[in-house]
């Protein structure tokens, strides 16, 4: 991740407005590495340690967690545009935000939160974070295209890393992978020359969907919780 002035990351993660990290920083109240920040100074996210001092602390809002089930047709975005959004079908009290956006046409489990340090983490390519999906293709697909989904295909310039398959039916199997780029699945099968009927994501990491109805949402429990960060964690560190 490229570095970025510490008040507009402060801002994009959602912690607060930029005027109002500008304002907890000229007030001294946020230290990066252990030290007074000051205005107009750059951090790496991911590298550099942020801190909001106590009475900066107490302006912020609760960190929120929601996993939801995406129904078909509905845009992964918080901007209002003519679309129905995933902020139209959520009622909570909070701001949040999508970690990921992906195509209208896959249903699949998001998380929603207000923690711009999870997004941060979830979405950095070098952590290699778990995502798995259930695929449901138009007719049969060989073995021989699922072996080479599994070792690694060349879409978008570049190989595809390995992928966990294990086959559900003739025309359905499970895909377990580790990065994200554009349709990557829909890309995937397409080379092994059969195409997508259904797409639907079931787990990141530790966080399953469940028996989450198409448009349904929940907290996510304490315990999902603390899975997902023991996950995050240990993957920085081993970084």
């Amino acid at each position: 991740m490229e570095t970025l002035r510490l008040q507009k990351y402060l801002s994009q993660a959602w912690i607060c407005s930029r005027r109002k990290a500008e304002e907890y920083i000229s007030d001294g109240l946020v230290k990066v590495n252990w030290n007074i920040a000051t205005i107009g100074m750059s951090v790496n996210p991911l590298t550099d340690k942020i801190e909001m001092l106590d009475k900066a602390i107490k302006d912020q809002q609760n960190l929120v967690y929601y996993k939801l089930n995406k129904p078909r047709w509905i845009v992964t975005t918080c901007a209002q545009c003519w679309e129905t959004n995933i902020i139209d079908i959520m009622n909570v009290p909070e701001r949040v935000f999508p970690i990921w956006r992906l195509d209208k046409e896959t249903t699949w489990l998001i998380i929603m939160t207000n923690d711009g340090r999870l997004a941060n983490y979830l979405m950095h390519p070098k952590y290699e974070h778990e995502k798995e999906y259930i695929v449901e293709t138009f007719g049969s697909i060989d073995d021989k295209a699922l072996d080479s989904m599994r070792n690694g295909l060349f879409i978008l310039w570049s190989y595809t890393k390995k992928a966990i398959i294990n086959r559900i039916s003739s025309w359905k199997f499970s895909i377990i992978i580790t990065e994200w780029r554009n349709r990557q699945i829909r890309r995937m099968v397409e080379k092994v020359w059969s195409r997508v009927k259904k797409l639907k994501r079931i787990r990141i990491e530790n966080i399953e969907l469940w028996n989450l109805d198409f448009g349904q949402y929940r907290h996510l429990t304490n315990s999902e919780i603390k899975g997902l960060f023991d996950k995050l964690w240990l993957k920085k560190d081993n970084h």
